[in-house]
């Protein structure tokens, strides 16, 4: 029995099925992203999504889809799926499917009469082309297929709209069509292994409907041009492939390059493999052969921070720290550009937000725990020292080391921690000052780096960074522990106390270095458990602060208005669970353990095989925003590590 696997049952009704995604993606930002019908639900959605670096900095859909027409006796069955307006979709192909498996790679299978039809989508690994096999598993007639093109030519953020500066031309290549609708593009090549027969017959498809982006209230609608249809015969137990690139394909090897796209693979056999497969869909190279790690899809880059929380789970947890290392090579560049005022020859958003050197520091000692800290010394022991050298001397433009030992920011009424929402222009939530988790990676960052530079024969710095880590260590008790039992997320100086419960204080109980002692961690974590913690991750507030707004739905406004106001993050969870197994042990394993369990479900709702962006705070916990997210799949990789370790040394000490 296969683990991703969908009966017709659940893909003949729409109401389960378009509220299932699959991703299929290469490691140059392009991607393959519909629902299991093949029926198109954003604007985000397409068969070959791209990059087009010279137009600007989104993805374009090239080729939004492709209908498949089975034809016997005269009679043209359409396999594929579109929404109009009034809620009409046509021409209704997900009636004939029987089955729908993701295991290894997306594989529908479609009944027609007599006619099963199995088809079979790859996305190659290092070129921007899509491929798709049809295989004829059986048949009582002769039978033809007739393929029809949905083309975009846009910005995945825009629409396209029935006009006349279309460019209907269109070259004959070897077994297919070359076109460019639109100035500035590439041309598009979509081509079979087949030789077939092209009918040029030019036509829009208007109104077609995208029910997800009516839903968060965004226009919803546009017209796609269809400049004709590929017509071939097809035997039983014969595969034909189709290749749509960027480039153009040699017919003769689609077959061999298919199958061969296809071993590359790995199942997605378990949720282990799932997340496996999901963290490797993040990673990206640049034609310089740098390497990144994208924040999430279908609309998310390479953010800073984002990549060193998410880096030791989507590598070293996946025993990958060649890729780390890659990755690591790439970052080392970009923060000393950085560090030096230079501009940045990488391409990595929000290198300059304060916590992006922290967090850095994190992902190191991580590695350093995993491959050995002499290695980490070797390799990044300069870069560490460098980093808290630039810190401790007051470089950083928006933030400052101050007397007591804790590091201050501030904020200039913008979004500086990674609860960055705005609303009408204002940071949804105003942290400024001393914030709590700045400071809990600040004193991790001072204890690990002293520790690392412990063995040098100056330690002259060392002996400051240990200096500065008392003081730290007793300011941060002074200034966030609270008489409640919890800390303060942030305190600025000039406003009174937020008493608002936020997740952030989990750092400080989960950092292999913390200022606080073990009750006080215990003290942290039971208000964690007891008002953020959901099957889903930890809660961006409690209920039982003003302001809690746990369903991320509506507008664009009401979205950013709750998107840290309650809504629960798997990626926090992680750090949660990790304080868990430290601060309890064996006790906890049965606990993290079911607390796991929760995220495997997932792997079968929203887009297949991987985590989405976040979770509604509240029952039934569903799944929003971006349909992958590299922090979340990271964070529940490393924990299903961490719990492994905790179950040997469980078993070792029976």
């Amino acid at each position: 029995m296969s683990y991703l696997r969908f009966e017709k049952s659940v893909m003949t009704n729409l109401q389960d099925s378009l509220s299932r995604e699959i991703l299929r993606t290469n490691r140059s930002g392009a991607y393959s992203c519909s629902t299991i019908v093949d029926c198109n639900t954003r604007k985000y959605h397409g068969l070959l999504v791209v990059p087009i670096h010279e137009l600007d900095e989104d993805n374009h859909v090239l080729l939004s889809s492709l209908d498949a027409t089975v034809i016997q006796h005269g009679a043209a069955f359409n396999l594929g799926l579109h929404k109009y307006h009034g809620n009409v979709f046509s021409p209704n192909g997900h009636k004939y499917i029987c089955e729908f498996d993701c295991d290894k790679v997306p594989t529908t299978t479609y009944r027609v009469g007599g006619v099963l039809l199995k088809k079979e989508v790859v996305f190659q690994h290092y070129e921007d082309r899509i491929l798709i096999r049809y295989t004829l598993l059986d048949a009582h007639s002769p039978t033809t297929l007739q393929f029809r093109p949905f083309l975009a030519f846009r910005s995945v953020k825009e629409f396209t709209h029935e006009n006349n500066a279309i460019d209907r031309d269109y070259l004959l290549v070897d077994h297919g069509i070359s076109t460019c609708l639109y100035k500035g593009y590439p041309s598009l090549y979509m081509q079979f292994s087949k030789s077939n027969e092209f009918h040029f017959n030019p036509m829009w498809y208007r109104g077609i409907e995208y029910p997800k982006e009516m839903a968060r209230g965004y226009f919803s609608d546009e017209d796609l041009y269809v400049p004709g249809y590929f017509e071939m015969t097809i035997k039983k137990g014969e595969s034909i492939v189709f290749a749509a690139s960027t480039s153009e394909s040699k017919p003769k090897s689609l077959k061999r390059l298919f199958q061969k796209e296809i071993d590359d693979r790995n199942p997605r056999d378990n949720f282990f493999h799932c997340l496996i497969n999901a963290a490797h869909q993040f990673r990206n190279r640049s034609k310089d052969d740098a390497r990144y790690i994208l924040a999430g899809y279908p609309w998310f880059k390479c953010r800073a921070r984002d990549q060193f929380i998410s880096l030791p789970g989507l590598t070293l947890s996946t025993k990958e720290q060649d890729y780390f290392e890659l990755v690591m090579k790439t970052s080392e560049k970009g923060l000393r550009e950085f560090m030096t005022g230079k501009s940045l020859t990488v391409d990595i958003a929000e290198i300059d937000q304060p916590d992006v050197m922290l967090w850095c520091v994190w992902a190191l000692q991580q590695y350093a725990k995993t491959v050995g800290v002499k290695q980490c010394q070797k390799l990044y022991g300069k870069l560490l020292c460098d980093i808290m050298i630039y810190l401790l001397a007051g470089k950083h433009p928006l933030l400052e080391v101050r007397e007591n030992g804790l590091i201050y920011v501030n904020s200039n009424g913008k979004a500086i921690t990674w609860m960055n929402s705005y609303y009408r222009g204002q940071p949804v939530v105003p942290r400024s000052g001393y914030i709590v988790e700045f400071n809990a990676l600040w004193y991790n960052a001072l204890k690990f780096v002293a520790f690392i530079n412990n063995n040098e024969k100056d330690n002259a710095f060392t002996k400051e960074l240990e200096i500065i880590a008392d003081k730290c260590k007793n300011s941060f008790i002074d200034v966030f522990y609270n008489k409640y039992g919890y800390l303060f997320d942030y305190v600025a100086e000039e406003v009174e106390y937020d008493w608002s419960v936020r997740p952030n204080m989990i750092f400080a109980t989960a950092f292999d270095y913390s200022p606080l002692d073990i009750e006080q961690k215990k003290s942290v974590l039971d208000y964690c458990t007891r008002e953020l913690l959901t099957p889903k991750g930890l809660r961006t507030l409690s209920p039982k602060s003003s302001g809690y707004t746990p369903m991320y739905i509506g507008s664009q406004d009401e979205r950013d208005l709750a998107y840290h106001q309650g809504t629960a993050w798997p990626w926090l969870g992680g750090f949660y669970m990790e304080a868990c197994l430290k601060l309890y042990k064996r006790t906890r394993i049965s606990f993290v353990a079911r607390q796991l369990v929760n995220f495997e479900g997932e792997m079968f709702y929203h887009c297949l095989g991987t985590l989405p962006e976040l979770f509604d705070g509240n029952p039934p916990f569903h799944g929003r925003g971006a349909i992958s997210y590299a922090m979340n799949v990271a964070e529940v990789l490393r924990t299903l590590e961490l719990l492994e370790t905790y179950q040997d040394k469980k078993e070792e000490n029976r």
